[in-house]
C-alpha cells in the first residue's frame, strides 16, 4: 500500500470516527447512555440511575462511612478515570480526542470546507485566498453559490447542538415531543433560540479560534502534551526541506487550526493530530514519486521537533526561516 493510499484511508477512518462520535453525542441522552436530568437531579449512565447515594445517608439509612465510600466509588473514581484517561492520552499522543472524536471539531472542519468552496478561504479571518491547486493535483475555484449552503449548514449544526445540549439536562423525549408538536415551554424555546444564535455566530466566525483559545478541554490536553517531550508529534524531514520548493505550502493550507506543521512543537501548541498535513504532503510528493516530508514521530525522534537543535550529540537541521508571502515556495515557519 503506497503512502497516498495510506493517507486516504487514514482520513476516511478519521471521518468515520468523527461521524460515529457525533452520532453518539446526539443519541446518548435519548438512549440514556449519559445525561444529567435536572428534574430528578442526578445522572443517567448506561440506562441506569446514577446517584451519589447521599439520599440514603440523609434519610439515616446508611452511615457516614458508607456515604463516603459511595462518593468515592460513584463520584471521584469515574471522574478520575475519564479525566485521567483523557490527560494521559493527550500526554502520550496529543489532542487525538479533538482531531478524531470531538463533535465540535467535526463541525469546524465541515464549515471550513464549505467556506473554502465559497470564498477560497477556510475562515473569514484569513487574509488571502488559499491556492486553487489542491494537494491531489486538482483545481478548486471559489464558488459563491456555496455561501447559502455554508450558512444553512452552520445554522443546522447550531440548532442540533443546542437541542442536544438541552436533552442532556431535561428528559429527551419530553423535549423532542414538545418540539415536534410545537409545544415547547418558554424556557425551552429561549434555551434553543439563544443557544442556536450563539452557536451560529461561533460556527460562522470563530470555529478554530474557539478551539485554540476558548476550549478548556483542548487547553488541558495541549498542556499535558507539551509536558512530554517524547509524545507523538508531526515531524518534518528537514534534510529534504528543499523539496518543498515545488509545493504551494499544501500542509499549511489544509490545517484546520491554521498552524504551520513544519514548525517546532511549541508553535504547534494546539495541533489536533488530524494528520491532514501529512496526507497533503504525501499527495504532493507522490506526484514526483517521492515520499512525503511529514510524518508522526515519537520518543527520541520527537526531541528535535521540540528543541530544533540536537539530541545525544547528533546535530539536527535548524528550523527553517519563516515563509513570507513574497516567497511562497519556501519551507514554512519553524
Amino acid at each position: 500500500m503506497n503512502l497516498v493510499t495510506q493517507a486516504t484511508k487514514l482520513q476516511k477512518n478519521r471521518v468515520w470516527f468523527q461521524a460515529g462520535f457525533f452520532a453518539l453525542f446526539v443519541l446518548a441522552p435519548p438512549l440514556d447512555l449519559f445525561r444529567f436530568d435536572l428534574t430528578q437531579n442526578h445522572f443517567f449512565f448506561l440506562g441506569q440511575h446514577w446517584t451519589l447515594g447521599l439520599d440514603a445517608f440523609i434519610a439515616g439509612e446508611i452511615g457516614p462511612g458508607e456515604a463516603a465510600l459511595n462518593l468515592i466509588v460513584r463520584g471521584f473514581i469515574p471522574l478520575a478515570l475519564v479525566g485521567g484517561g483523557l490527560i494521559w492520552s493527550a500526554w502520550r499522543f496529543g489532542r487525538l480526542y479533538c482531531g478524531w472524536l470531538c463533535p465540535h471539531f467535526s463541525v469546524v472542519e465541515t464549515i471550513n470546507k464549505l467556506m473554502h468552496r465559497a470564498s477560497g478561504k477556510p475562515s473569514v479571518w484569513e487574509k488571502n485566498p488559499l491556492p486553487e491547486l489542491q494537494p491531489n493535483g486538482t483545481t478548486q475555484k471559489p464558488d459563491k453559490r456555496y455561501w447559502p449552503i455554508t450558512a444553512v449548514a452552520a445554522l443546522f449544526f447550531a440548532f442540533l447542538w443546542s437541542l442536544s445540549l438541552l436533552t442532556y439536562l431535561l428528559p429527551p423525549f419530553e423535549i423532542y415531543h414538545n418540539l415536534f408538536t410545537a409545544s415547547l415551554t418558554g424556557n425551552q424555546m429561549r434555551f434553543l433560540g439563544v443557544g442556536t444564535f450563539l452557536l451560529f455566530i461561533e460556527f460562522m466566525f470563530a470555529r478554530h479560534l474557539f478551539c485554540r483559545f476558548g476550549c478548556a478541554v483542548g487547553l488541558f490536553q495541549s498542556l499535558a502534551w507539551m509536558a512530554n517531550n517524547k509524545s507523538m508529534v508531526v515531524g518534518f524531514d528537514r534534510k529534504r526541506a528543499n523539496l518543498c520548493s515545488d509545493c504551494n505550502n499544501a500542509c499549511d493550507n489544509v490545517c484546520p487550526m491554521r498552524l504551520k506543521p513544519r514548525s517546532i512543537k511549541r508553535k504547534m501548541f494546539t495541533c489536533t493530530e488530524c494528520a491532514q498535513c501529512i496526507s497533503a504532503c504525501n499527495q504532493v510528493q507522490a506526484q514526483q514519486t517521492r515520499p512525503g516530508l511529514l510524518k508522526w514521530v515519537d520518543n527520541l525522534e520527537a526531541i528535535p521537533v521540540v528543541t530544533g537543535r540536537e539530541i545525544n550529540g547528533k546535530k539536527f537541521a535548524q528550523p527553517a526561516q519563516q515563509q513570507t508571502q513574497d516567497s511562497p515556495h519556501q519551507p514554512g515557519e519553524t
